[in-house]
């Protein structure tokens, strides 16, 4: 049973990817204090409830939205959406999405793993040799994907406001240091987030230059522990003036 004192927190639920759980050294329990989703709904005198994955796409996040029982338990009672999703669609994909999630599913495990090892070989390059094409999701899906969540939670809570988070930037070289895809996809989300009453959130003019001087973790996509505070710093002040007229739980 919720204690008085936690029943007027607000519930922030945020659909993201890795980085929403991923720091300077790894993936870490989404209770992790350190993590944006947690700083920045602490800073509004909240509590984040996290859905995400490796590599999630908006895709993914609609998915969990209508097949996860567990979000429709939070449903009721929260205050504000973030849709922390879109910038994962943007990275190079040379193999068909299907085709790359598919290899998990080889037999034996030593094809598994070889197959695995061949393609994270090759897909440098193969980013490189494409341009960057094509993406994990294209642009056009990845803003339906967005919208189909946006029209489904407010089919149940019409009073929910919800933040976008833009795509960010990286410096990959296991994507050839390719992101060919991303001003499309920032281009549709942002006139998508304007004719939808959705805020947005530009990620990538505040943790741009911590991930591109390399002050990130090595991977060049994920980010330190800095960039997280940063990251959780802007989203609360986007969050602040959206909770102040919550009326107590």
């Amino acid at each position: 049973m919720a204690s008085p004192a936690s029943a007027t927190r607000a519930t922030v639920l945020v659909f993201g990817d890795s980085l929403s759980f991923h720091g300077p050294d790894g993936p870490h329990p989404a209770n992790d204090a350190r993590l944006w989703p947690n700083l920045a709904a602490a800073a509004v005198d909240g509590q984040t409830e996290l859905f995400a994955g490796f590599g999630w796409t908006a895709r993914d996040a609609y998915w969990s939205l209508v097949g996860d029982p567990r979000v429709w338990t939070h449903m009721p009672d929260i205050d504000a959406l973030v849709l922390a999703v879109g910038g994962m669609d943007t990275l190079p994909s040379p193999l068909p999405t299907y085709l790359r999630q598919g290899i998990r599913y080889l037999r034996p495990d030593w094809l598994r793993r070889y197959v695995r090892r061949a393609y994270l070989a090759v897909q440098p390059w193969a980013s490189r040799a494409t341009g960057g094409w094509p993406v994990a999701l294209p642009a056009e899906l990845t803003v339906r994907y967005l919208d189909d969540i946006v029209v489904a939670v407010r089919a149940l809570r019409p009073d929910v406001p919800v933040v976008v988070m833009l795509p960010s930037v990286h410096r990959a070289p296991a994507y050839g240091y390719m992101h060919g895809g991303r001003s499309r996809t920032l281009a549709l989300m942002r006139d998508w987030a304007d004719r939808n009453n959705v805020v947005p959130f530009d990620v990538a003019g505040v943790i741009g230059e911590h991930v591109l001087r390399g002050h990130g973790n090595p991977d060049g996509i994920h980010w330190g522990w800095d960039g997280h505070r940063m990251v959780a710093t802007a989203l609360a002040a986007h969050l602040a003036p959206l909770l102040a007229g919550r009326p107590d739980n």
